[in-house]
């Protein structure tokens, strides 16, 4: 029984690692839209590392909140491709959106970065 009693309460550090996932989610995905308009070769490998962050952070959120065994490796993956992310949207300093979102990428990864080493 002492099992499901962990399964019910999440660290408030993993809370707000999920929930950095999540947000970063959503601004990967605002992002990508806003990129879409803009069109041009140079925004496909930005597009590329939105797609990545986008698919991990949202991985990453769901494995931490079903506890999976898996979490551990899930978060520094996941901290690998926000890093990638906001290292591809910062080829675009002058716009607002791409700060955001690299921002939104940097905290993701420093939250997920601290997750991988917890004991979960």
């Amino acid at each position: 029984m002492t099992q499901t009693g962990n399964m019910t309460a999440m660290s408030k550090a993993m809370q707000d690692c999920v929930e950095a996932c999540m947000s970063c989610h959503s601004v990967c995905e605002e992002t990508m839209s806003s990129c879409m308009q803009m069109g041009g070769q140079a925004q496909m490998q930005i597009m590329r590392a939105l797609m990545d962050c986008s698919e991990m952070t949202r991985m990453c959120a769901d494995m931490m909140m079903r506890r999976s065994p898996m979490s551990a490796e899930m978060c520094a993956m996941c901290a690998k491709a926000c890093d990638m992310c906001a290292e591809a949207c910062m080829a675009m300093p002058d716009d607002p959106q791409m700060m955001r979102c690299a921002e939104s990428c940097r905290r993701c990864a420093q939250m997920c970065r601290e997750m991988a080493v917890a004991t979960m």
